[in-house]
């Protein structure tokens, strides 16, 4: 007997989130991958069963037709699945309206924006779908895609194109004040996507340029947001385990921990869904949320990808289970990121990095080092330099930064000495690190030549003392591994 495909026909009740679809579509999502369906999505139905409203997700992916052809053909339902050492829990959140494919599809993205009843643009495309120049923080005009865009000769290809094209035509099409809120992990995600936005206005040609401004900031609110869920890629585990549970055939299934959270600003030109039903906190001091998790979740997060994969461990758990990754982990969060920021007055510390290493231990999800470690070349750039420099200044040395600068360049640029996982991760600057690498006399040399083309910002070459110890820990990674290299870290 065939097992039945997820849909809304078959889907046992107990599962669902919400009793029936949303009939109308009030948000445009931007990134149709993993993390939204299992966060934004999840909220967002959850907010819905407790208040209805116009507030159903129209899904938009990028390039890959996977997702949406899948969502499609299964009534646009998936199951989330809720993962500890304790158990799973699989359900459907059933909020979406439709699945579209930009590079395909890209008439009716940009009309789904201008359509009246949109009153939200939600965006998780990563750090990296911003196309913005670590270095500079701005948008990146050499990029072709960024330029072509600017033409507007072929419809938009880049995140940043495809807003700024589809405000437009609302506006010429009346349909009223829109908001357009980043979940991405960009540090002030709101402020940064406006400044893009406003920076791709500026290029165009005057006239249009002119209205466009000034409909923008009348029309359109940019808030900020902190999004926080650890979320793994699926397998074929995963969609064996929703078949159990639910007795239906999943192909796009999402995994995910038990713990999540959103932090907003209630800045929104049109409404929004009622979502503090659904857990959402609204606080005037998002950024400070920002900072907590970019810095203690996510920039150790990279540390411990970093020395995991070059100690030959596939996932985060099973990185974290080691000793010394743990030590490190620990001093990173204590000495070199909890330091440079101010802990919301909301947060305890202690309860907040005792519930990180409870997550970063959960083996049921088995996320792996080499997800969170690829497009650090991005992510990095927002997690790392500020937190550096402060120390700096300060006559402090951020032994765990440079490690983690040093981990990430032993991991991009050491190839297959540096571990089958390390290689496995992906990075748009990959190439030139192991250019740099090939050519250095040394790791001194080495690194002063990839920080010094401002991969991770404008001012961090300029640190003589920093890139120095860098390049000290990168030798240590190379001559005697990940544990020898930690080891001067921590007494450094």
């Amino acid at each position: 007997m065939t097992t039945p495909r997820l849909g809304a026909s078959t889907a046992p009740a107990h599962a669902l989130l919400r009793p029936a679809p949303p009939e109308r579509t009030g948000i445009v999502h931007l990134g149709l991958g993993n993390f939204h369906r299992a966060h934004q999505a999840v909220h967002t139905a959850r907010a819905l069963a407790h208040t209805d409203g116009p507030w159903g997700i129209l899904g938009v992916a990028g390039n890959s037709t996977s997702v949406a052809t899948a969502m499609r053909e299964q009534e646009l339902r998936y199951a989330v699945l809720e993962s500890s050492p304790a158990g799973s829990t699989a359900t459907v959140p059933g909020v979406h309206t439709g699945a579209l494919v930009a590079a395909h599809e890209p008439e009716a993205v940009l009309d789904a924006i201008a359509a009246p009843d949109t009153r939200i643009v939600t965006i998780t495309v990563t750090e990296r779908g911003y196309t913005y120049s670590p270095r500079t923080r701005s948008l990146d005009l050499d990029s072709e895609p960024v330029r072509a865009d600017l033409r507007g000769d072929a419809p938009p290809r880049t995140t940043t194109g495809r807003i700024v094209r589809g405000l437009q035509r609302r506006m010429r099409a009346g349909s009223g004040p829109i908001t357009v809120l980043s979940c991405d992990n960009l540090g002030g995600n709101g402020r940064q996507t406006a400044r893009l936005v406003r920076e791709f206005t500026a290029e165009l040609p005057a006239p249009e340029r002119e209205e466009l401004q000034r409909w923008t900031d009348a029309s359109v609110t940019f808030p900020n947001s902190m999004v926080d869920r650890i979320v793994p890629a699926t397998t074929d585990a995963h969609r064996a385990e929703v078949r159990e549970l639910l007795g239906v055939r999943d192909a796009v299934p999402v995994p995910a921990e038990p713990f999540s959270m959103w932090v907003l600003e209630d800045d929104f030109a049109a409404g929004r869904p009622a979502w503090e039903r659904s857990g959402v906190l609204f606080a005037d001091d998002v950024e400070a949320y920002e900072l907590l998790k970019l810095r203690l979740l996510n920039g150790t997060h990279s540390l411990i990808a970093y020395l995991g994969a070059l100690d030959g461990c596939d996932t985060i758990p099973e990185a974290i289970a080691r000793p010394f990754i743990a030590e490190a982990a620990d001093r990173a969060l204590r000495a070199d990121y909890l330091p440079t920021l101010a802990v919301p007055a909301a947060v305890d510390a202690e309860d907040y990095i005792a519930s990180l290493f409870q997550r970063w231990a959960n083996s049921a999800l088995g996320h792996r080092t080499r997800q969170v470690g690829s497009d650090g070349s991005v992510k990095l750039a927002q997690r790392v330099p500020d937190p550096v420099l402060a120390h700096l200044r300060a006559g402090r040395m951020p032994q765990q930064l440079a490690l983690t600068v040093a981990a990430y360049l032993r991991c991009l640029g050491g190839g297959a000495d540096a571990g089958p996982h390390a290689a496995a991760m992906s990075d748009p600057a990959r190439e030139s690190i192991v250019d740099s690498m090939r050519r250095g006399a040394s790791s001194k040399s080495t690194v002063d030549e990839v920080l010094g083309r401002g991969l991770l910002g404008a001012e961090l070459a300029g640190h003589a003392d920093f890139t120095a110890r860098v390049a000290e820990l990168l030798d240590l990674l190379v001559r005697h591994g990940p544990k020898a290299a930690a080891a001067a870290a921590c007494t450094g």
